[in-house]
């Protein structure tokens, strides 16, 4: 990753619109993402953690993620993967076991409570996201109009 956004030399100069159109994205993820973290919170979990079984049993529900695809699924580097993954286990919500192909792999699987909360959790989610689904529509729209950014 970079740590200067990319602009292309020949994108049209930004307007009002544009700005508004960003920053009325940014809030509905943020708006998103508090409901997220209060709903993770309100179950007994920290926001982490719901990221952390939600990736587990997005990638790979039935054999198990390693610990390197849950490090690059999370964006962390691999010790902070580890150390993560530890307190899951420790929460009893993750499992770490042998891969029986590769003993040298270890597997990432949810335990029951896990997936019951995520269960849980995931249908609060869903709910949300069909209740701020026309605004976000609406703002992307705007956003992604051919012919600029917030451009009719």
């Amino acid at each position: 990753m970079t740590d200067r956004p990319h602009a292309a030399d020949d994108s049209p100069e930004l307007e009002d619109r544009d700005y508004v159109a960003l920053a009325s994205f940014r809030h509905a993820l943020r708006h998103f993402l508090a409901f997220s973290e209060e709903a993770a919170r309100a179950v007994g979990m920290t926001p982490q953690q719901h990221q952390a079984i939600l990736a587990i049993r997005g990638l790979s529900p039935r054999e198990g993620m390693t610990i390197n695809d849950f490090a690059e699924r999370m964006l962390l580097k691999q010790h902070t993967a580890v150390e993560l993954v530890d307190r899951l286990e420790a929460a009893g919500l993750v499992r770490r076991a042998r891969d029986a192909g590769d003993r040298r792999r270890a597997l990432l699987t949810l335990t029951d409570r896990a997936g019951e909360l995520l269960e849980a959790l995931s249908r609060a989610h869903l709910a949300q996201i069909g209740r701020d689904a026309p605004q976000l529509i609406e703002i992307l729209q705007r956003m992604s109009r051919k012919d600029g950014p917030a451009r009719s």
